[in-house]
């Protein structure tokens, strides 16, 4: 019964969204703490923070946003993603993970193709061609399966996901209370596939920059940057939320983030900065784009000034772990499925030992790996050494070899050992940077599952 009593009072609030925000966003937030019963309680402190001060830039971010984007297209993402992804689902992910005895994730990533019209250096996807598609029977069946476990959250990556266009698009329409994300280059984004998107209203596009037009270029390719540039202005034109993934290396980081960038997407329209550190994946990886220490601390300070000084919603992959209590892989908050249908425990740790055409979701998230993760989650106390590769070396060649899990890089067959000697250095030289600010930080949160 309080269930639906707080359901019913969600439902008002999205509702009154588009006339009334500031009667709604309490509302909403209400109703959140009654079906949260007291989970997730680094994120409700976020949505607090947030909404119980209307002069707070997050409060004056999302007025905006519903001003500025489709009203339909808002309330239908922030029912599904609010609603069905954050309560709902979470109750019975919850649920599914004291019965089941494993992680159930808040949201699975997948690789609708391998094929990729972009050659971007130091990514692994275009080292796989174009061999590699999941069906949309495939694509349908791991997300009916998903919801059975609470999941309504998918993240389309690649490849370039919107090779897929027309099936993706099949899928927005067929399971309409789910919500759909995907990270593009931006370069397919046309006036029909708008048109689409203002159809179905349940799809968001991340898409992929690297700073000003000289850094974007030197990594994806001549004339990229023009090619985001009008894809976001056809977003904008149409009323269409979307935000950006931005990859920092050692060589881009001051212009991926300073004012005069994050000024431009602003200006450009975007809703969100997803912010990913480089990973030394792959047979292209490297080493040189690792950034330093000092870059990425310098990264963690900026991302929290804009946080409070931008109209933009800035996250980091990386340096968020507070958020998330460490390392959120192998099912614990998301997983990867890539284009052949290997479960790997993260989009970039690249091993597997069970196949999503082989067994059920459930059977891949009880797999040997994805509980090796299970029980050795959190890989360190420190939320700014999440990473069982990155920040903690041996972990992940422990459970790989513990597991038999194998490499899922077909271009370039890697060992564990190969790829944790790459992150050896990098790990070392930023322990004690870690070590810092992690001393000094506000809260540090006791880990649950």
């Amino acid at each position: 019964m309080a269930n639906k009593v707080a359901d019913f009072g969600i439902r008002t609030g999205i509702k009154l969204l588009r006339t009334n925000p500031d009667k709604a966003l309490p509302m909403l937030l209400k109703g959140f703490d009654a079906i949260s019963h007291g989970e997730m309680p680094s994120q409700r402190k976020v949505f607090h923070d947030v909404i119980d001060d209307p002069n707070s830039n997050g409060y004056h971010m999302i007025k905006k946003a519903l001003e500025e984007f489709d009203p339909g297209v808002i309330e239908t993402f922030v029912s599904n993603f609010l609603l069905n992804a954050s309560m709902t689902g979470w109750q019975r992910q919850q649920e599914c993970r004291e019965k089941y005895g494993c992680n159930i994730p808040w949201a699975i990533l997948l690789d609708p193709t391998s094929a990729c019209n972009l050659h971007c250096k130091g990514c692994w996807a275009a080292d796989y061609g174009n061999r590699m598609n999941l069906s949309f029977e495939d694509i349908d069946s791991i997300i009916t399966q998903g919801k059975e476990l609470g999941v309504y959250m998918y993240i389309y990556t690649g490849g370039e996901p919107l090779v897929r266009k027309k099936d993706i698009i099949r899928l927005c329409e067929k399971h309409s209370d789910c919500v759909f994300l995907c990270f593009t280059n931006g370069t397919l984004i046309d006036e029909e596939f708008c048109q689409d998107l203002l159809r179905v209203k349940n799809f968001m596009p991340a898409i992929s920059i690297e700073g000003n037009e000289e850094t974007t270029d030197a990594r994806r390719g001549d004339g990229v940057y023009d090619s985001v540039q009008r894809a976001m202005k056809l977003m904008r034109d149409h009323r269409l939320p979307f935000g950006t993934s931005c990859c920092y290396t050692r060589q881009n980081m001051e212009r991926i983030s300073d004012d005069a960038f994050m000024d431009m997407l602003v200006k450009n329209g975007a809703m969100f900065a997803w912010y990913f550190h480089y990973f030394p994946v792959g047979s292209d990886a490297d080493l040189e784009l690792l950034p330093t220490p000092e870059q990425r601390k310098e990264m963690y300070k900026r991302i929290r000034y804009y946080r409070h000084h931008k109209d933009l919603f800035v996250m980091d992959f990386q340096n968020d772990g507070e958020y998330v209590q460490g390392c959120i892989a192998g099912g614990r908050r998301y997983f990867h499925i890539n284009a052949n249908g290997d479960c790997d425990p993260c989009v970039f740790i690249h091993f597997s030992d069970r196949n999503i055409h082989d067994y059920s979701l459930l059977d891949c998230l009880r797999g040997p790996l994805f509980m090796a993760y299970h029980d050795g989650q959190p890989f360190n106390e420190n939320m700014l050494k999440p990473c069982p590769l990155l920040e903690n070396p041996g972990k992940l060649t422990e459970m790989v070899n513990k597991t038999g899990a194998k490499s899922t890089n077909l271009e370039a067959d890697e060992t564990a050992e190969e790829l944790q000697a790459r992150a050896e250095q990098y790990a070392a030289d930023w322990s004690d940077t870690a070590d810092e600010i992690w001393k000094k930080h506000p809260h540090h949160m006791i880990f649950t599952r």
